[in-house]
């Protein structure tokens, strides 16, 4: 019997998907775990495996097509022998599954959902992606005459028109810029796109506020110094990164107002301190988790730190990996930053910029001195955290960072 191979949720918060590349060819046989095809979505793109054996019949969506809408048949199974259908005919849809890992981890894989082929609008045959695009257009259903298999509304449907009502754009395009010269234009990855989103919704939608306090590292930089030169392993080497991960979860214990996110009917306190550290990757950004980082020795955080920004780069993160998260840090300081301030990554809320060390004039006393001072600026939700409490818990991460013993013991 024929069946529908679906375009899965990936994600719990995903409605539409690129179909990136086919990994099988119509006519090949398809085997349960077998990787069928590479879907693109959610700054992610997830290898997809069959959860059904048969033949690949027939591909109803094609490599590139964007937009394409969760449930929606991307291709017909049949067993051996049996004719294929022309169109989405299928009695029973064929869930798909993603792959253990992803190629480029940055969204958890979720099981895939079976749903109606087709909603309908007054016996309407009309696609989910289309009558959202009819929706939001103010497009009438019935004004629109389907291409799609017996008469079946699509997205190329919507967008040749019908009787629309002006509806304002959410957004104000850009205008290109002129130049004599040419330009490259590179299309935006999924990952990009989401990213933009989710800063615009961000920034716009959360009210920031930014604290900024000055930390000597001398002291620091010194207990570093004897850590690595003891450290049996000569591989093993402790950065400034994994110290300040440890500083900063012991700062959200000794002042846990921070360690919290904000909903509009209560903020959730949270006990365990999970830091998300920003690991830049080429498709974007993504913030692998150093969970119960208060707890951790500088070792235990350093050896981890290393090992999941290495899989974030390569892609192979599990999606409990990146998931979650209390608080998040970004540092810079690799690339000469004197300060900058970081965009809080929702629904925490607070986020630490952490700038490179110098050497700076400071006074102590009525006495000049040279000292390695880095600018840290903390971001925060404001209807989360006020004011005090964010420069509370600045001032702690400084006396923590200042007398670094505390780190070890």
């Amino acid at each position: 019997m024929a069946t529908d191979i679906l375009m899965p949720a990936l994600s719990p918060t995903m409605t539409e998907g690129k179909l990136a590349r086919w990994l099988k060819n119509e006519g090949d046989k398809v085997s349960a775990g077998d990787v069928i095809a590479e879907i693109e979505t959610d700054k992610a793109t997830m290898e997809v495996e069959a959860v059904d054996e048969g033949i690949l019949g027939r591909i109803l969506v094609q490599e590139g097509v964007e937009g394409v809408a969760v449930n929606t048949p991307i291709a017909i199974l049949v067993e051996e022998g049996e004719d294929v259908p022309d169109a989405s005919a299928a009695q029973t849809p064929a869930a798909v599954a993603p792959a253990a890992e992803p190629v480029a981890a940055n969204i958890p894989p979720a099981s895939a959902k079976a749903a109606p082929k087709e909603e309908s609008s007054e016996r309407i045959f009309v696609s989910p992606l289309a009558k959202r695009m009819a929706k939001d257009r103010g497009i009438a259903l019935g004004s629109l005459n389907g291409t799609g298999p017996n008469g079946r509304i699509l997205k190329r449907d919507v967008e040749k028109g019908g009787n629309a009502a002006p509806v304002a754009p959410k957004t104000t395009p850009a205008t290109p810029v002129a130049t004599d010269g040419d330009v490259k234009r590179v299309p935006n990855s999924t990952m990009r796109k989401v990213i933009a989103r989710r800063l615009t919704e961000s920034k716009t939608q959360v009210p920031h506020f930014y604290v900024s306090v000055d930390i000597e590292l001398d002291a620091l930089l010194a207990l570093r110094s004897k850590l690595n030169a003891t450290a049996e392993d000569n591989s093993f080497k402790i950065s400034v990164n994994d110290m300040m991960i440890k500083a900063v979860g012991l700062a959200l214990k000794k002042q846990p107002g921070l360690n919290v996110q904000f909903t509009d009917a209560e903020t959730l306190h949270f006990e365990n301190v999970d830091i998300s550290m920003a690991v830049s990757i080429p498709e974007g950004l993504i913030t692998p988790i150093i969970r119960n980082a208060d707890q951790k020795s500088l070792r235990e955080i350093s050896r981890e730190a290393k090992d999941l920004a290495k899989r974030a780069r390569a892609g192979k993160l599990k999606p409990e990996e990146f998931q979650g998260g209390t608080f998040s840090i970004s540092n810079m300081g690799m690339f000469g930053v004197r300060d900058f301030a970081a965009i809080i990554n929702p629904p925490q809320a607070g986020i630490l910029a952490i700038a490179s060390g110098e050497k700076r004039a400071v006074v102590r006393g009525d006495q000049l001195a040279i000292a390695t001072v880095m600018t840290a600026t903390l971001s925060v939700d404001h209807r989360a955290v006020d004011g005090a409490l964010g420069a509370q818990w600045l001032n702690a991460l400084r006396d923590i960072v200042q007398n670094p013993y505390t780190l070890v013991v």
